[in-house]
């Protein structure tokens, strides 16, 4: 086998590969995960108060 066997198949490896990745990347399984890791930039901001809702405030 010659180097330009390797090279026409390097773009078949290329393309599994990134069906792989885009299978993993939103696979069901690993949405809870994603998420965890998508909040992480706000983790360490300070959480806003709710506001009140007391009987009065209702019309």
């Amino acid at each position: 086998m010659d180097l330009n066997f390797w090279r026409s198949l390097s773009p078949v490896f290329v393309m599994i590969a990134f069906a792989g990745v885009c299978w993993w990347a939103y696979a069901p399984k690993h949405r809870k995960q994603f998420e965890e890791a998508a909040r992480l930039p706000f983790a360490d901001e300070p959480q806003a108060p709710e506001p009140s809702r007391s009987v009065d405030n209702q019309q």
